[in-house]
């Protein structure tokens, strides 16, 4: 049974996230929120060209980044850089903590494109899925807190920040992608 997180699904996910992230820097906030926007409705937009339902974490990622960039031109906002990416951060925290919630954990969905659909129904894949998509939004929590630091303490260096950001984005694709193997040899 091949890693789910080999297959680029759940990584492409994230790429309106990272044009966010790069585009934040040179173009106006309501700029980047939009072409996020539109990365994200790309991705639907292939997942269901292919003949695949659009995915919890790419629609919500739309939903964000769309109300985000409309909030932004409503109301003529003028947020500071970190403040709208404390924004976006909170708004990817809430996508993943609801996915749990609903007891639909995010990463399933991806799951399912390299898992044989036998295991589908197993106590064992779905608890996988749950504790993979817990690590995952322990790694936001901790971008969330990056980000704060930004916003409440500007004498820390930036740097700080970036690491704690990128060391919890590091970890929890390591994570997700040595957890399935580790779990099905507890499972034996």
């Amino acid at each position: 049974m091949r890693k789910f997180a080999r297959e680029p699904g759940m990584l492409l996910a994230f790429a309106p996230f990272i044009a966010f992230a790069v585009l934040n820097h040179f173009l106006s906030p309501t700029a980047a929120l939009t072409v996020a926007a539109l990365v994200s409705f790309g991705l639907i937009g292939k997942e269901l060209l292919s003949g695949h339902s659009a995915k919890m974490l790419e629609v919500g990622t739309c939903v964000l980044f769309g109300g985000l960039a409309a909030y932004a031109f409503l109301t003529n906002a003028d947020w500071p850089i970190v403040g709208v990416k404390l924004a976006v951060d909170a708004g990817l925290f809430a996508i993943v903590l609801i996915s749990l919630l609903i007891r639909r954990p995010f990463t399933i969905q991806y799951a399912r494109e390299t898992v044989p659909q036998e295991l589908w129904a197993s106590p064992q894949f779905f608890r996988t899925n749950q504790v993979i998509t817990l690590v995952w939004l322990a790694a936001f929590a901790a971008i969330i807190a990056a980000d704060l630091i930004l916003l409440y303490l500007p004498d820390v260096p930036h740097k700080i920040s970036v690491f704690l950001t990128i060391g919890a984005l590091y970890g929890a694709y390591k994570f997700t992608m040595s957890y399935p193997e580790t779990a099905r040899a507890g499972a034996r």
